[in-house]
């Protein structure tokens, strides 16, 4: 399927004249997760990942509307995003060109949370602090590329909290109780 993939490649090396495109990713694990959205952030598609190495997916796009669509792998500390743009019978695809977003890290320890993460974008990362469903704390944080911060909560108030931090349209939400 590769070799009729690669010899319908015009010379751009990136059009394909064909609906369905082989996509790769390495170093996968069982349990991650692959998203296919279209461009307003609809998921199209959603599935884990079965075993672990490369995933090496077929995907049949004839069926979608021109437009522009997101392949997101969901790993552990990272999503990776290849994008295609579908346009009558021609799919811009570039298996090589891919954005990482690196997730933040939200640990806690005793009335520590510690968050840390690598934002190259420097877009602003948000973070807020609840405890029984009441924000405790919250800060926007800008132009930073890496975020490391530790909060230190009252050992004296138990019940539940949770830390969301939002950065790239995306939210991480980390539930715990003290």
């Amino acid at each position: 399927m590769t070799l009729v993939n690669y010899a319908n490649k015009t010379a751009l090396n990136n059009v394909l004249n064909a609906k369905k495109i082989m996509v790769v990713f390495k170093d996968v694990k069982k349990g991650q997760q692959l998203t296919i959205k279209d461009d307003s952030g609809i998921v199209l598609h959603l599935e884990n990942v079965e075993k672990g190495r490369n995933l090496i997916k077929l995907f049949d796009f004839s069926k979608l509307k021109d437009g522009n669509y997101t392949l997101e792998l969901e790993k552990d500390f990272e999503i990776i995003i290849k994008s295609i743009t579908v346009k009558g019978n021609i799919v811009v695809f570039d298996d090589d060109a891919q954005t990482k977003i690196f997730k933040p890290v939200i640990r806690n320890e005793k009335n520590r949370v510690m968050i840390t993460q690598i934002a190259f974008d420097k877009k602003p990362i948000e973070i807020a602090i609840y405890y029984n469903g009441e924000v405790i704390y919250s800060e926007t944080l800008k132009g930073s590329p890496i975020l490391n911060r530790v909060y230190r909560l009252d050992g004296e108030l138990i019940g539940d909290y949770k830390v969301i931090v939002n950065n790239n349209g995306r939210s991480y939400v980390n539930n715990f109780k003290l």
